[in-house]
C-alpha cells in the first residue's frame, strides 16, 4: 500500500482563498482538509527546493517571487523573503534547478523571465531577466509576448521558456556563475501558428521534451539534445475529444516518475488524458477521463507515481486519482475537498 504524502496548494486569492494551503494524501488516496499555512496574494504557482527545505511562490508584488521555510514535521511555512504586494500583474510560474541554487520565474503579462539566485538561507538574490518581443496570429491572446513557464532540463544546464504569445519554445543556457540566461543556438523552436505553448516537461531519461499548447489543444513531442539544448519536433497529438464542441484551453503536462506515461489536462471538456510513451518518443492515447471538477488548471503526480491530485480552479475543488503504474490508467478516489480557486499542487514528499 502506498505511503501518505503531504502537499501544498497555490491559489488565486480574489474570491475567498487567502494564500498557500497544505493538505495530505492518505494511504488510500483520500485528500486531507486543506488548511492555510501562509497568507499571500495570488500565490498561483509553487516550487519546492530539493529536499523540501524551502517553498518558493510567485505572488502579487514588487518582487518576482517569495520564499518560505518549511517545517519538516508540521508543514508550517515561515516567511523568509516575501514580495511586497502592489497593483502590478503577478508572475505565473516558478521552477528550481536540480541543485537548488537558481529559481526560474516566468511573467506572462510582461513577456519576460528571470533567473534568481537562491541562497542557502532561503533568501533570493537579484533577478537577471530576459525579455521577448513580437506577436502571434491570435487577435486577442497573442498581441504581445507571453512567457507562460520555465522548465529546467534534467541536468539544469538549459531551460525551456514557453512563450504563448509568440508561438515559440525558447532555449536558454543557464550560466551558474552569473546566474543569467544565455540564448542557445538556435535560440528557439517555432510552434504551429496560433498554437500557444504553455507548459513543458522532460522525459525521465532526458531524451524528449513535451510541450502542451494552450490554444491549439495539442501536445507536441520534441527530441532534446542534452549537449546543445537543441529541440527537434518529432510528433504531436490532439487533446480534445473528437465530439467536443465549445471553448477549450489546455493547461498542464506531467510525466509519470516511471517514465512510461505522459498526462495532460484540458479546460472546457475538463479532462485528463493519459498517453503511453514509446521508445522513439511517440505518444499513444491510453484513455481520457473526466478530471472531477471544472477548470483543471493544475495537477501533479506524487513522487512515487501512486497518486495524481488535480486542482479545479472553476469549481473550487480538489480531487485525487489512483494511478496504475503498469497501464497509466487513472481511477478516481471518491470525494472532493473544497478550496477557492486552487491552481497548483506541489508534493512535499
Amino acid at each position: 500500500m502506498a505511503s501518505t504524502h503531504r502537499i501544498y496548494i497555490g491559489t488565486y486569492t480574489r474570491s475567498g482563498s487567502k494564500g498557500i494551503y497544505a493538505s495530505s494524501v492518505s494511504a488510500d488516496g483520500t485528500l486531507g482538509e486543506p488548511r492555510l499555512e501562509a497568507e499571500a496574494p495570488n500565490p498561483t504557482f509553487l516550487a519546492l527546493s530539493p529536499g523540501g527545505k524551502y517553498l518558493y511562490a510567485v505572488c502579487s508584488g514588487t518582487g518576482w517571487a517569495s520564499s518560505y521555510r518549511v517545517d519538516p514535521q508540521t508543514q508550517a511555512l515561515s516567511p523568509v523573503q516575501v514580495a511586497v504586494p502592489d497593483a502590478g500583474p503577478t508572475p505565473c510560474h516558478v521552477s528550481v534547478n536540480p541543485s537548488g541554487t537558481i529559481a526560474l520565474v516566468a511573467h506572462y503579462h510582461l513577456g519576460m523571465a528571470a533567473a534568481i539566485p537562491l541562497r542557502g538561507d532561503g533568501t533570493l538574490g537579484m533577478p537577471r531577466s530576459v525579455a521577448h518581443a513580437g506577436k502571434g496570429p491570435h487577435p486577442v491572446r497573442q498581441t504581445s509576448p507571453h512567457v507562460h513557464s520555465g522548465t529546467y532540463s534534467p541536468d539544469g544546464r538549459f531551460a525551456l521558456l514557453c512563450d504563448l504569445g509568440l508561438d515559440r519554445v525558447y532555449v536558454y543556457r543557464v550560466d551558474p556563475e552569473s546566474v543569467s540566461l544565455v540564448p542557445a543556438n538556435p535560440p528557439y523552436v517555432p510552434a504551429a501558428p496560433g498554437a500557444g505553448p504553455r507548459h513543458s516537461a522532460f522525459s525521465t531519461d532526458g531524451r524528449f521534451a513535451f510541450v502542451i499548447n494552450e490554444l491549439a489543444n495539442t501536445l507536441v513531442v520534441y527530441g532534446y539534445d542534452a549537449a546543445s539544448g537543441r529541440l527537434e519536433e518529432k510528433s504531436g497529438v490532439a487533446l480534445l475529444p473528437p465530439d467536443f464542441k465549445g471553448e477549450a484551453t489546455s493547461a498542464e503536462v506531467r510525466v509519470h516518475p516511471n517514465g512510461r506515461f505522459v498526462y495532460a489536462s484540458v479546460r472546457g471538456p475538463d479532462t485528463l488524458s493519459v498517453f503511453a510513451l514509446g521508445q522513439g518518443g511517440q505518444l499513444t492515447l491510453v484513455e481520457t477521463v473526466p478530471c472531477g471538477g471544472r477548470g483543471p488548471r493544475g495537477f501533479t503526480l506524487s513522487p512515487d507515481g501512486a497518486w495524481l491530485v488535480c486542482a479545479h480552479q472553476d469549481s473550487n475543488s480538489l480531487c485525487s486519482f489512483d494511478v496504475d503504474a503498469e497501464t497509466g490508467r487513472l481511477s478516481r478516489v471518491p470525494g472532493t475537498r473544497d478550496l477557492s480557486s486552487p491552481v497548483c499542487v506541489a508534493f512535499l514528499d
